[in-house]
């Protein structure tokens, strides 16, 4: 099975977004509301997923080729899950498992086809703090028009870069009741939270290492 392995000792606070979800563990901030019934779960675990037009990739028979008649393999990357080790304290250390599912139009003969594929760290949702490269094998066999492989990502991150503040901590958390005069108002308004949450905040992103001529094919296919 491919994998990488990276670590991320980041000096200060933060990185963020979300996609397909986060793992949950010790350490999480519950942000509720019983008046209003909200609740609200915030993990330290990264979120998972992968960037829009990266999960496919498509072969072509001909180079230049994008007809439905060119195309030779056509591969996805499915069942992107995480696992985190938070224990609340040390660092951080989340992975990311996912399946690559390939097919190709001509079952003739035994074939190799090694696809590359990266992983990214993103911090606040826009900031790119690490990007590994890999490569996975899908073997079909002869006769065969479907092939299957895995791989794997991990990143380990310090755990004071996704702390949040005292201060943030128990504005966000303290409970209000349906009189007070703030009781509507989501905290996360307040842009000083938000930017802090949003830098505390991490995305392990996994997809196909594409072209540019790659992208724009899945974009307006």
């Amino acid at each position: 099975m491919p994998s990488l392995s990276r670590s991320l000792f980041l000096p200060l606070a933060l990185i963020g977004a979300t996609t397909l979800g986060a793992c949950s563990h010790e350490g999480n901030i519950e942000l509720a509301n019983d008046s209003i019934g909200l609740k609200i779960t915030r993990s330290a675990c990264p979120a998972v997923g992968i960037p829009a037009y990266t999960g496919d990739e498509t072969l072509f028979t001909t180079p230049g080729g994008r007809t439905a008649n060119d195309i030779d393999v056509v591969a996805e990357i499915v069942n992107v899950t995480p696992q985190c080790a938070d224990t609340g304290t040390g660092p951080l250390t989340s992975s990311v498992s996912f399946t690559v599912e390939g097919r190709r139009t001509s079952a003739s003969g035994a074939r190799d086809v090694t696809l590359p594929y990266f992983a990214t760290a993103i911090r606040g949702g826009t900031q790119v703090v690490s990007k590994q490269l890999g490569r996975v094998g899908l073997h079909f066999a002869d006769g065969q028009l479907r092939a299957t492989t895995s791989g794997t990502a991990t990143v380990t991150i310090d755990r004071s870069a996704v702390a949040l503040s005292q201060k943030v901590r128990n504005r966000l958390t303290r409970k209000r009741k349906a009189t007070d005069a703030d009781a509507s108002i989501d905290p996360m308004t307040d842009p000083e939270i938000r930017s802090e949450v949003s830098r505390a905040s991490f995305e392990l992103l996994v997809g196909f290492q594409l072209s540019n001529d790659q992208l724009a094919y899945n974009a307006t296919r």
